[in-house]
């Protein structure tokens, strides 16, 4: 019985070691897991060192497992939340790929998504965050992108008056605003075609611009054409005010519209057809027009015979009428470039004819014995024989440049420079011809005068001098008269005498009727048959007659 007793003891005793250590060896393998998970948490979450987790201590196994507890409860916490961070990060990521991608199909982005637990560290919640951003910086880039298009597609449409909703409705449904869907399409489809919407639209508008240009540069012509009322033309100024413009500059809204284009296209073939009625009356103006240039420039045309010859052609309908006037516009052209190329040359002619005609006025003026009275306008008179003599002085250095202007301009030419049917260098070389004639007159009745002088001189040796008709000058006036630099009797004391200038008059035949070629004159090597020439008339005022004049008036003259 003890052995008995002592064998149930014993199997007793041996049961309660097998289950106290199987149940250390439980303890062991919880305390181990608990590290491992610890550990392994750690290792995921990125952290290398932990707050709360427990030092190596002694004690019971179940004291080590209660001590590490809160530090794992704490982890997995972290974890739980770690895990969140990462599934709200990665699921912007997927809405904004999806986006980009355009796939609007609806699903369950937490279902589709698969999470990598493995490395749940703030580095990779960082990277993850990173690629967030450039996402979100490439879906404003794409959505600033797409709404450009938007409203170029918006003006543009506008401008060229095509309804907008339906154009850009097209593209995408979520680009109009009208349909009510709130989030824009922003992937590379929409963008493409936003892009070749705008590059269509912009074609258009090219197109109808070039159009309204072509169709605004007609009517412009035709209302020239036709002398159309300003009243009647501002209907189309809409038309007419795009004819310069660049495609940019085009922003009114339907400016461009179809029925604008079809109101300017039928205004213009009712035109065209109201031209045909009018086109005697078109090729008449382009004759007036082409003759006014030929008079401006003083070059000969034969009008008469050139109205009948267009005439006879409109009346035969040997040519096309818009030809005939295309063959008027440029023989217009030409005969402005040429009056262009004469133009120089006839501002001088017209200020050597100005300059001989206040010459003309000068030995009128010179010829009068009332010039120097006192009288209402007599200083006008003054002032504008001042300028007169000024003006004739410049005359020769005015001939001199003249005449070489138009040698230059026949030898580029290689013809003869005419004014009015007279080549011009005859009429120069006359002009100095004449003035040469009138130099040495002036000169023979210089000496005739200083001849007489002398005699009369030597007669007051011999005989005496003789009381002078004239009446004689005060002594202040005589004074005034040498300070002057001029003898009481006319001769000079520092230079020629006072008022022997002569003047020589040159008039044209549309000035009074004279022509400045004579007969027999060569020209070109022949000698032609001209116009008379009307003698010049010029006026010799002696010395005596001069200061017989001065005393008479109570003036002294001024320094010529």
């Amino acid at each position: 019985m003890l052995l008995q007793l002592e064998q149930e003891c014993l199997e007793v005793y041996r049961r309660k070691v097998d289950k106290a250590n199987l149940s250390r060896a439980q303890l062991h393998q919880q305390l181990a897991d608990s590290e491992a998970e610890l550990a392994h948490l750690l290792s995921v979450l990125g952290e290398r060192s932990f707050v709360g987790r427990p030092e190596k201590q002694s004690g019971t196994l179940k004291e080590q497992i209660a001590a590490i507890a809160p530090a794992l409860e704490d982890l997995r916490q972290k974890k739980e939340e770690r895990i969140k961070k990462f599934m709200d990060v990665q699921v912007q990521i997927r809405q904004i790929c999806d986006q980009i991608a355009g796939n609007s199909k609806p699903h369950d982005i937490y279902e589709s998504l698969r999470l990598d637990d493995h490395d749940l560290s703030l580095k990779k919640l960082d990277e993850f965050h990173l690629q967030l951003q450039e996402l979100h910086r490439e879906k404003n880039d794409r959505l600033q992108k797409v709404l450009d298009y938007v409203n170029i597609v918006h003006d543009l449409s506008a401008v060229v008056g095509i309804e907008f909703s339906k154009i850009i409705s097209e593209v995408h449904p979520s680009l109009d605003d009208s349909t009510g869907i709130e989030s824009m399409s922003i992937s590379d489809g929409t963008l493409g075609k936003l892009a070749n919407t705008v590059e269509s639209l912009k074609n258009e508008k090219q197109r109808r611009l070039q159009k309204i240009q072509e169709l605004g540069a007609e009517l412009m012509e035709l209302w020239n054409l036709m002398d159309i009322p300003k009243e009647e033309q501002k209907h189309f100024n809409h038309v007419t005010c795009y004819i310069s413009a660049s495609v940019e500059e085009v922003s009114v809204p339907r400016a461009l519209a179809l029925d604008i284009i079809e109101e300017a296209e039928v205004e213009v073939k009712r035109l065209d057809q109201l031209k045909a009625s009018k086109l005697k009356e078109l090729l008449v103006k382009k004759q007036t027009e082409l003759e006014d240039i030929y008079r401006r420039a003083h070059m000969e045309i034969d009008i008469k015979s050139a109205q009948e010859n267009i005439m006879a052609m409109i009346d035969s309908g040997t040519i096309d009428h818009l030809d005939l006037l295309a063959s008027m516009d440029d023989q217009i052209a030409k005969a402005k470039e040429e009056a262009q190329s004469r133009k120089e040359i006839m501002e001088k002619v017209e200020k050597w004819m100005a300059a001989c005609e206040e010459e003309n006025w000068l030995e009128d003026y010179n010829r009068d014995e009332n010039r120097y009275s006192v009288s209402r306008g007599a200083h006008i008179n003054l002032k504008r024989a001042e300028r007169a003599r000024v003006m004739v002085n410049k005359i020769p250095a005015l001939v001199d440049s003249l005449m070489a202007k138009t040698r230059g301009w026949e030898e580029e030419r290689g013809t003869t420079f005419l004014y009015d049917e007279v080549p011009l260098l005859a009429m120069l070389d006359e002009y100095n011809m004449l003035r040469q004639e009138r130099e040495e007159e002036k000169r023979r009745f210089r000496d005739k005068k200083r001849l007489q002088g002398q005699l009369t001189i030597e007669q007051e040796t011999f005989f005496g001098a003789r009381a002078s008709p004239h009446k004689q000058l005060s002594s202040k006036k005589a004074m005034g008269l040498r300070l002057n630099g001029n003898s009481v009797n006319g001769n000079s004391v520092n230079g020629p005498p006072f008022n022997r200038r002569l003047s020589l008059g040159v008039q044209h035949t549309r000035m009074n009727g004279l022509t400045p070629a004579r007969q027999g004159l060569p020209v070109n090597g022949k000698r032609e048959h001209t116009r008379p020439m009307v003698p010049l008339n010029y006026t010799y005022v002696s010395h005596e007659d001069s200061a017989s004049q001065f005393s008479a008036h109570g003036s002294t003259p001024s320094s010529p």
